[in-house]
């Protein structure tokens, strides 16, 4: 596969993303992951939210680029057990460049000026102060992002390519997991004995911050537990 190491948001037309695409097609992940580290190299950035996807994609980084520059979204409203896996991990995996990257605002400073508890009045402003925001911060330095983003957790999902143009952060994203099921996600954690995060053995598929996550009936949707109560599955990194 020709190198593109001098590849761009500004410079990809929609053609050339048909084309990469059409050459990652037959792929298997780890060549995707190996693609984007070799094409964006240092320009590469995984924002990891440690869910099940997450710890699955953390492994395969390890195994090409075991030094990778990792960022978690610190929202401060995360579970316990969301912190103690970022911990475990880091242990497993020393190597990693694991960034906890802060919001501008304590949670303090959010409900001076917005009231509190947000998350349960307006919650698209809090992810916007406590993720998006925090986020745009990391991507505009880098030219590509990793996300753990499969077609089969929701219909907003079912289009994702393994290399999409990204609007909202003017960045390209790479998304290495987009064929795998959630057996698959499992299959490889017990396969390989990852770390994960506990709450997934207590019926929470998707884990985000504790206020905005509930646990699912069988049956439901991934991403059901979501902003339960809301017109809401996104935080709106992936809209």
């Amino acid at each position: 596969m020709s190198h593109h190491c001098n590849l761009s948001f500004q410079q990809l037309t929609d053609n050339d993303y048909r084309r990469i695409n059409k050459e990652l097609s037959n792929k298997d992940t780890i060549d995707v992951v190996r693609w984007a580290y070799h094409t964006f190299a240092d320009e590469l950035v995984y924002a990891c939210s440690f869910g099940a996807e997450g710890i699955v994609l953390i492994d395969i980084i390890s195994k090409i680029r075991p030094d990778a520059h990792i960022v978690f979204l610190d929202t401060h409203v995360h579970f316990k057990e969301t912190y103690e896996l970022v911990e475990k991990v880091q242990r497993a995996y020393p190597l990693l460049r694991i960034e906890i990257v802060q919001p501008v605002l304590t949670l303090e400073e959010q409900a001076e000026q917005h009231g509190s508890a947000l998350w349960k009045i307006e919650p698209n402003v809090c992810c916007s102060i406590r993720k998006l925001q925090p986020l745009a911060t990391v991507l505009a330095g880098k030219k590509a992002w990793l996300s753990g983003l499969r077609r089969e957790q929701s219909p907003a999902r079912a289009h994702v390519q393994f290399i999409n143009k990204d609007q909202k952060f003017t960045s390209i994203k790479v998304c290495p997991l987009i064929h795998w099921k959630w057996d698959d996600v499992w299959n490889y954690i017990k396969l390989y004995q990852l770390p994960y995060n506990e709450l997934h053995d207590k019926g929470y598929p998707s884990i985000g911050c504790e206020h905005c996550t509930l646990p699912v009936e069988d049956g439901g949707s991934s991403r059901a537990g979501r902003w339960a109560g809301f017109e809401k599955t996104e935080c709106g990194l992936h809209q």
